[in-house]
């Protein structure tokens, strides 16, 4: 997906420097509208997490959000029905592999969004999400990084991944087309949408570790 060209990209590329992803989407709507789906392209190249001698020692004083003991109530089964048009169509982006190192056998085949065009749109306007694919960000700096709901149409999991791989908090079932920004008061660089009620499903929890593999 290209960066939105002019006036348009410089506020963009503002909004995801201050953290502020999956918004700002008002002037870049309007271009959205005009753009035709770009050809897919190569995927940059992720970071290789620490061996576990490392990791061990990262963990020592990490801010990890735990997940409240009870889980929040079941968000309604399919799209919102109040769902906006797609101005554009879903884009082709590179999957990556996410590996759950503590969950024997899971994994989840995640689009991966790496530039600010691709970041601000995400998963706006989707109508369904299968139960092994998700979408993953790289957001390239290490910061405790907050995300909306704007014109997201189906409910979803986010789960904060720090640059080693360890998950330090995960928003569950965030509403659809809800404009309030949320986050988990941890440092991150990645996160990773899926599913609501997909994490506690397959018993994924703060603490974890994911494993990124080689795009696709």
């Amino acid at each position: 997906m290209r960066a939105v060209f002019g006036l348009f990209a410089s506020a963009l590329s503002l909004a995801v420097s201050l953290g502020f992803v999956e918004c700002e989407r008002t002037p870049a709507e309007e271009s959205l509208r005009a753009a035709a789906p770009p050809a897919p392209r190569p995927a940059p190249a992720l970071p290789t997490p620490s061996s576990s001698a490392e990791a061990a020692s990262a963990d020592d004083g990490r801010c990890v959000r735990p997940l409240p003991r009870d889980p929040p109530a079941a968000p309604p089964k399919g799209p919102d029905p109040r769902c906006p048009p797609d101005p554009q169509g879903s884009p082709t982006l590179p999957i990556v592999p996410v590996t759950f190192a503590d969950v024997a056998g899971l994994d989840v085949s995640a689009e991966l969004a790496s530039d600010p065009h691709d970041t601000a749109r995400g998963l706006m306007y989707r109508t369904n999400l299968a139960e092994g694919r998700g979408m993953l960000f790289d957001l390239r700096a290490r910061q405790d990084h907050q995300f909306w709901m704007h014109n997201t149409c189906i409910p979803l999991d986010l789960l904060f991944i720090d640059e080693d791989g360890l998950i330090v908090g995960i928003v569950e079932s965030a509403p659809t087309l809800n404009d309030d920004s949320r986050g988990v008061g941890c440092p991150s660089r990645f996160v990773l949408e899926v599913n609501a009620g997909w994490s506690r499903r397959h018993g994924v929890r703060p603490g974890q570790r994911v494993r990124l593999g080689a795009s696709r």
